[in-house]
């Protein structure tokens, strides 16, 4: 296979993948069942397939929901190192003076960037998430723009935000498809279960020694919740994003605009019922996997390297349908180097009854510095003194 037809072979998959990802809009009467939420969704976490919607793209307010951002954003300093847990998180007087949920800090004191994340995501404190905004970004406003620049990256096309808390504001809004999405991204971070399975704790730092209690109902009574958030306002009804997983598959729920407290919980838990019931997940390939051993490579120091898989890759099927795939290894020819480690030089596609059900590049394992002509003399003498022997 030539270097164009690679390339069109490529961006072919990418185009159906990106179709397969979307929602198919369904009408009332196909849905499994009703809820009385106004928006619903249930997203498969690993392929990022939609198993059930309802109103999914609709622009409704989403209160605290709005604090999966910030959360995003907070791990994301983290691993940049921008931030550390140990480091010390000062409390401005505007942080400080938010209503709604908050942990009571006071203006002044110090707080670390640990009982800050914890105290934004078991407590959602609005205060936190402000105090933390500022940290990173300076001030709120530069860390508004930073959240809508990123869901901007994430494809979240029918979001704006106007603050980092989500206490209501005209134009600050999103929708459960959007939600799913930075739910889908923060949950790529490890680090967010460190926080978001704790129950009750006290933020012994403050002042004020606040006692955080979960908002999230569902990690204490549904079977394998860990994550994510909830949010509340009489503008936004009663919203959640939660997440469970059990065996090898994870799903996220999304409920917006629920008329009570209970409901919210209930469909959520019921749209996670009817996933567990009636999907599995097959583990295909674990990211750097070896997927293809001894790729020739042509002018480099090194002859041949391994091809790894970039990331984890599985299957999503309905329990009681074929389990067979047929994997294909689609290596770039002619490979030259110089190849840094992690380049991509080739795709696994997966296909199940002639159709495409998933694909993960494969990427070099090390790097090929480009040969010198020493290194030609060096290969061609090394070759005449095997021959003597």
């Amino acid at each position: 296979m030539s270097r164009n037809r690679q390339r069109i072979m490529s961006c072919v998959i990418i185009f159906c993948l990106a179709i397969g990802l979307l929602p198919v809009p369904a009408s009332a009467d196909e849905a499994p069942f009703k809820l009385q939420s106004k928006s619903a969704l249930l997203m498969d976490y690993d392929t990022g397939t939609v198993l059930y919607e309802k109103n999914i793209h609709e622009k409704l307010p989403i209160a605290s929901i709005t604090k999966i951002m910030t959360i995003l954003l907070g791990l994301e300093a983290i691993d940049d190192g921008i931030i550390k847990l140990d480091d010390k998180i000062l409390v401005s007087e505007h942080a400080a003076s938010m209503g709604g949920s908050q942990v009571f800090l006071a203006p002044g004191e110090n707080i670390s960037v640990d009982s800050i994340m914890k105290a934004i995501i078991v407590a959602s404190g609005n205060d936190a998430s402000v105090a933390l905004a500022e940290k990173i970004a300076g001030t709120e406003e530069v860390f508004v723009q930073r959240m809508n620049q990123k869901a901007k990256e994430l494809g979240m096309n029918n979001t704006n935000f106007v603050n980092c808390h989500g206490l209501p504001a005209a134009n600050h809004h999103s929708t459960a498809y959007d939600i799913a999405l930075m739910s889908r991204e923060l949950l790529k971070h490890p680090l967010f279960f460190r926080w978001s399975t704790i129950w009750l704790d006290y933020l012994e730092e403050a002042k004020n020694n606040t006692m955080l209690a979960n908002t999230n109902r569902l990690i204490r009574f549904y079977d394998g919740a860990d994550g994510i958030k909830t949010g509340s306002t009489s503008e936004a009804g009663y919203c959640i994003a939660a997440t469970a997983k059990r065996g090898n598959m994870r799903l996220i729920s999304v409920i917006l605009a629920a008329p009570s407290t209970n409901i919210r919980f209930a469909e959520a838990g019921k749209l996670l019922d009817y996933g567990f019931a009636n999907y599995e997940s097959l583990s295909l390939v674990k990211e750097g996997q070896i997927i293809e051993k001894d790729i020739k490579v042509l002018g480099g120091k090194e002859s041949s390297i391994n091809g790894l898989a970039s990331k984890d890759l599985s299957l999503l099927i309905r329990k009681g349908e074929s389990k067979e795939y047929e994997k294909k290894v689609i290596l770039e020819e002619g490979l030259k180097a110089p190849i840094k480690k992690g380049d991509k030089i080739g795709e696994l596609v997966v296909e199940q009854d002639g159709r495409l059900v998933g694909a993960v590049d494969i990427v070099a394992d090390r790097a090929v510095n480009k040969a010198s002509i020493f290194d030609y003399f060096s290969k061609i003498f090394n070759t005449w003194l095997r021959k003597k022997e």
